[in-house]
């Protein structure tokens, strides 16, 4: 049995929440990015360049050779933010004179080792205090964010201090991976989606479109966001409120002026972006990039499938939370547009690949599946698919006990006590807050059953993580009162030095790891055909 709060005794020691967060907000943001910058520095700026060379060289690799005038070379993920965020940083820091490595021209030759190390050092490492700066950026938006989702700041700079120490953030901080840019995006579109929903305001449609705007920009990063995105239109079902409903220019007759013009704006935008998604749907290009269809032998099939499920959970959503018809139009219109103008911004940089990629996101991922992930898909055998669903379901809540089998993914300790804290919030009757909890928690899951055919990866963390950790803050939120128990400040304390210890374990193991540079000789001269590197054979002539 839990113990009941005692009201008599004294804040400043039973109330664990602010022993937790003595520093206060500001402060305490400060503390968490000045503890990144530690971490960042022990064991990631000044670690051997080669350590994390997959994909720190194949980013840098296209960023130098596009600032020497050429395509975009790594197109894998597509990671095309990431390339052109590189590539615009090494431009901005060459204009600063701070980096000479900033192109390929730049790059001394293999031949001179000494010289190529010191030009490879700089670049990785001015690449990494890029991937910290966009790590930081993004700590500091969740925590915006979440200050206008929670009730309680303390349980929002709680919320953020997980962030900050999960093993997603832990990772993504000191290398050049494309599932930061990929996964922040769609989760920022969540956490504005139930900060705008819960309460009624003249502009709600235009943040509808940044969301929409935002889940494409991820999808532009790493194809792999689709996961998120489409599980996006039913986790936020439950999160509205008594604020919910209509502002009163919705429910007049003016409101369908705004409908008229979000729905031209909606035209204009697809107008605009038509030709990327014909190119996308191009069906002798995704011939020739070995792409192969998943339902029905046509492309597009599940992509169409997906717009009707945004549309289908909008209007759901409008009716549970009591939406009017004029709003609910205005943001399916906005919704179009703000993803049409993202996906315009393909065109900054263009490259037909990164193009078939986002309009085919599932296709592209099932390149890199593995075998029987391939076989089970082109063969569209629900027997096969739904084994693999099973096997991949057993696989993550293995790794979620951490007993059966261990990962550096301190969420998962989290995980213990959000199950029996939906548990517990249902049954005190916090019952809309017991299922938001739940359906975050499930999400986390679904996606990383999915996930789990590339091995659920520690750099995948970062796509669930942020859901777990809404989903106990949003409890936390609503049974605050726990936080006078004996036994919630011990708990809260241990929970967030296991936090730390995990996060930092990969950082930390990659630091103090002694291998040698030589297995990207077994991609390099794929990834990187125009930059040989020195402790690799030269390629016979």
């Amino acid at each position: 049995m839990i113990d009941p709060p005692n009201p008599k005794a004294s804040p400043s020691r039973s109330d664990a929440f602010d022993r937790l967060t003595f520093l206060g907000w500001s402060w305490g943001l400060v503390a968490i990015v000045v503890g990144l910058a530690a971490s960042f520095l022990l064991f990631g700026y000044f670690v051997v360049y080669y350590r994390n060379a997959d994909m720190d060289f194949m980013v840098i690799y296209s960023a130098l050779a596009m600032n020497a005038g050429k395509p975009q070379h790594f197109l894998d993920h597509t990671a095309y933010l990431t390339i052109l965020s590189v590539k615009s940083w090494f431009e901005l820091l060459h204009g600063l004179g701070l980096l000479d490595a900033w192109s390929l021209p730049a790059m001394p030759p293999a031949s001179d080792a000494a010289a190529f190390e010191a030009a490879m050092t700089h670049a990785v490492r001015a690449g990494r205090v890029l991937a910290f700066l966009i790590a930081v950026g993004s700590v500091l938006i969740f925590a915006a964010l979440s200050r206008l989702i929670l009730r309680d700041w303390r349980v929002a700079l709680l919320a953020t201090l997980a962030f900050a120490l999960s093993g997603g953030i832990a990772v993504h901080s000191r290398i050049l991976r494309s599932e930061l840019i990929a996964a922040c995006p769609v989760i920022f579109a969540l956490m504005i989606l139930v900060a705008i929903g819960r309460r009624a305001f003249l502009a709600r449609p235009l943040g509808m479109a940044a969301a929409a705007a935002l889940c494409v920009i991820g999808l532009e990063n790493k194809v792999q966001a689709i996961l998120m995105i489409g599980a996006l239109p039913i986790l936020i079902l439950p999160f509205g409120g008594k604020e919910s409903p209509s502002a009163a220019f919705w429910r007049g007759h003016t409101s369908w002026v705004a409908v008229l013009i979000a729905a031209l704006a909606a035209v204009g935008a697809g107008w605009a972006a038509w030709p990327l998604i014909a190119t996308g749907l191009d069906r002798s290009l995704l011939d020739a990039a070995q792409f192969h269809p998943l339902l029905l032998n046509r492309f597009g099939v599940y992509q169409i499938a997906l717009l009707a499920l945004i549309v289908v959970c909008m209007i759901a959503y409008a009716a549970i939370w009591r939406v009017s018809v004029a709003e609910t139009l205005a943001s399916i219109f906005a919704v179009a547009a703000g993803a049409a103008i993202a996906l315009l911004a393909l065109k900054v940089a263009y490259n037909t690949a990164n193009v078939i990629a986002v309009v085919n996101p599932v296709e592209k991922m099932l390149i890199f599946a593995d075998a029987g992930t391939s076989e089970a898909a082109k063969g569209s055998n629900l027997a096969a698919i739904f084994l693999l669903l099973l096997d991949g379901l057993g696989s993550v809540l293995a790794r979620y006990t951490f007993v059966l089998h261990s990962s550096p993914r301190p969420t998962v300790f989290l995980i213990w006590l959000i199950i029996p804290g939906i548990v517990y919030a249902w049954r005190r009757g916090e019952r809309q807050a017991a299922l938001q909890a739940l359906m975050l928690l499930l999400g986390a899951v679904g996606i990383d059953v999915l996930n789990v055919r590339r091995g659920l990866k520690a750099e995948y963390f970062i796509f669930t993580d942020p859901l777990v950790i809404l989903a106990g803050a949003i409890l936390l939120d609503s049974i605050g009162d726990l936080r006078f128990h004996k036994r919630a400040f011990p708990i809260l304390a241990i929970l967030l030095g296991v936090h730390i210890a995990v996060g930092q374990a990969e950082p930390i193991k990659y630091a103090f790891k002694r291998t040698g540079p030589q297995s990207t000789c077994e991609w390099n001269r794929y990834y990187m055909p125009l930059l040989p590197l020195p402790w690799c054979p030269a390629p016979p002539s």
